[in-house]
């Protein structure tokens, strides 16, 4: 995604078209809430996908309930220093925590002193971002079961952002359940892992369609598979893992809100339908579209934690049977 298409999501002509709805707060928040400002604690940098999201969630809510957000940015520690500080705040309504699914990696591989899934209560799924497996062109598999064959001839390598990701767990878990063999190269960021690709450093790289669509446009990366249950939108030619013969394989990456255990319930669910209704709205829907990304599903917040806590499940199984050391 490019910065001007980042500052899009956030820009007026985006918001204008939502302003109309303010009137509607008396419907939208509990009575009493919210009377002062409200923070979100991002454990990432400014300017990415998961700020802009944000940036234009909170700009939302202060359009809807007259009451400024906060983005609260505070990267370091692999995302441990963000979630630290959320889960110590005061369960009041006034402090969420913008999570990824590395949230869940964090709490199966004990990463953080506490449990993750006491400390917080999900809120509501902001939007999902599926992976792309891109390869170098010179690598001569054209589909999953020949890329498996050809690593069976000669290792391949694969590159991540970091040891213990979301992307570098479902790649060993795959290889591991289907003979594939691979080899991981743990990068400082998915910007370093992309780079090395397209130098031919590495074989391939799951990768989102956010970052990886420049190169796949210009022929320097070619697409083997949508690492989502369901083809991508944006890429509707391109066929998923599952298709191909591995039903129910995913890697997805999804931005979500949490609070603190114990944040009132109403507040909960007020905050879970103002912030659906925005992802879901036309304007919202087009951009992540245009990106390869789309809204979460519309969940209230029981529904989401149940869900939530099945893929937490899924994380963990997955990390039992891996072979690897994460950290």
């Amino acid at each position: 995604m490019t910065i001007t298409t980042l500052r899009a999501l956030t820009g007026c002509a985006l918001l204008a078209g939502l302003g109309a709805q303010a009137p509607a707060w008396a419907q939208d928040a509990p009575a009493g809430y919210p009377t002062r400002p409200i923070r979100i604690v991002l454990p990432v940098v400014p300017g990415g996908g998961m700020d802009i999201i944000n940036r234009a969630v909170g700009q939302h809510i202060t359009e809807r309930w007259g009451q400024s957000v906060i983005i609260d940015n505070r990267p370091g520690g692999g995302t441990v220093v963000a979630t630290e500080i959320s889960a110590r705040a005061a369960p009041d309504g006034y402090t969420f925590f913008s999570a990824s699914d590395t949230l869940r990696v964090l709490g199966v591989t004990k990463r953080v002193n506490f449990d993750v899934r006491k400390a917080f209560e999900p809120v509501v799924l902001m939007a999902g971002q599926p992976y792309i497996l891109i390869v170098h062109p010179s690598l001569p598999a054209k589909d999953i079961k020949e890329l498996i064959a050809h690593s069976q001839k000669q290792p391949l390598s694969f590159g991540s952002s970091g040891v213990g990701t979301v992307a570098h767990i479902g790649l060993e878990w795959f290889s591991g359940h289907t003979g594939a063999k691979f080899v991981h190269v743990p990068y400082k960021g998915g910007g370093q892992a992309l780079l090395a690709l397209l130098g031919g450093e590495i074989h391939m790289y799951p990768g989102l369609l956010l970052s990886a669509g420049a190169a796949i446009k210009s022929g320097k990366a070619r697409p083997l598979a949508a690492l989502s249950l369901k083809r991508i939108p944006a890429m509707p030619d391109l066929p998923t893992v599952a298709e191909q013969g591995f039903p129910n394989f995913k890697i997805t990456n999804s931005y979500s809100l949490m609070a603190p255990a114990g944040t009132p319930k109403p507040i909960i669910a007020a905050v879970n339908r103002v912030v659906t209704d925005f992802m879901h709205s036309a304007a919202m829907t087009q951009k992540l579209s245009a990106e390869g990304s789309q809204a979460g599903d519309r969940m209230t917040p029981d529904e989401f934690k149940a869900f939530w806590m099945r893929e937490y499940e899924q994380v963990e199984r997955q990390v039992k049977e891996l072979k690897v050391k994460l950290y």
